[in-house]
């Protein structure tokens, strides 16, 4: 009764030009951590790649290829989310949200190549070990990479989680773990100085292991994505929200699906079968004006009413049973 109460005084508006309004403005706001994450990734990665040609540390190329590969990602998320601005067309009639989960599928790609570059130099030092130089060097660039990958993977995560954005949590996530390999080339640095040729190589083997484990993360949360899964507790509050309104007598098929770092939602709910057409477009209105408030990145949902059966009558949508494939 409070909430209720608290959401009819608190100005606020669904039209659908807020909608998209807001949709913009989260896409605005991916757009510049995506922009200043490229920028402090890509000078961390300059100043390491420096650093590898004066040493000769495969542990620390490891580093510095995928944290280039890391900032490069930031492009098909960009892009995205350039394309997410665009309206809707008559081909394209749910818009360009889906571009999203393309770029995750590159970013997937991309970590994977990271992790294939990164074993092919540990591999080959290994065969042939040669001394890393400017040990000193090679642990201060660590340490960059470190701070680096650690300040960009906050501000990716916290602006993905708020905006809704999978494909740029993993990508922040992907950043931590990087900032932990950075620091595994601390570590390869100190075995080396300690006279311990293999050190370096044997890290970079590590790192190739981290890396592996970021891509399982980042390929099962996008697929999750493309098969349109979305969390069960959504689902949860979803129904609540419904049975909560007046005149729903029960909730039917629900479904939710993500479109790019927005929800879009179809359900049915089951309304007294003598009321109006008017009144049961108006519970549907106030079905869909509950889910909106209860599901966060819900944008629109489809809200179907559907009569209460009476005794003996026959279900009204049988004539669509043979319509139906299993």
């Amino acid at each position: 009764m409070i909430r209720r109460l608290r959401h009819r005084l608190a100005p606020h508006s669904h039209d659908t030009a807020d909608r998209v309004d807001a949709a913009l403005e989260s896409s605005a706001r991916g757009m510049r951590a995506l922009w200043v994450s490229l920028a402090v990734l890509g000078t961390t990665a300059l100043a390491q790649a420096v650093v590898v040609a004066l040493s000769g540390s495969v542990a620390l190329l490891g580093d510095t290829v995928h944290n280039a590969a890391d900032a490069l990602t930031a492009v098909p998320l960009g892009i995205a989310f350039v394309l997410g601005r665009r309206a809707a067309t008559r081909r394209f009639t749910y818009g360009y949200g889906r571009a999203e989960d393309l770029a995750g599928v590159v970013i997937v790609l991309t970590i994977a190549a990271s992790a294939g570059f990164a074993a092919w130099a540990a591999v080959g030092r290994l065969l042939d070990p040669h001394p890393v130089r400017h040990l000193p060097v090679v642990a201060v660039a660590a340490l960059i990479g470190f701070a680096g990958n650690e300040w960009v993977a906050r501000q990716r995560i916290r602006v993905g989680r708020e905006i809704g954005s999978a494909a740029l949590v993993a990508d922040g996530l992907h950043a931590r773990t990087d900032a932990f390999t950075s620091l595994a080339v601390l570590v390869g640095a100190g075995g080396s100085a300690l006279g311990w040729q293999l050190a370096d190589p044997l890290v970079g083997l590590a790192i190739t292991a981290a890396i592996l484990m970021v891509l399982r993360d980042a390929a099962r949360e996008v697929f999750r994505r493309v098969m349109d899964a979305v969390e069960p507790e959504l689902v949860d509050r979803a129904e609540q929200a419904l049975r909560d309104v007046a005149g729903v007598r029960d909730v039917g098929e629900l479904r939710l699906r993500w479109i790019g770092h927005r929800l879009r939602g179809e359900v049915a709910v089951v309304v007294d079968g003598e009321v109006t057409v008017r009144r049961a477009h108006a519970i549907a209105v106030e079905a869909e004006h509950a889910l909106l408030h209860a599901v966060p990145k819900l944008t629109a949902a489809l809200v179907h009413a559907d009569p209460a059966p009476l005794p003996g009558e026959a279900d009204p949508h049988g004539r669509l049973a043979h319509h139906v494939t299993v």
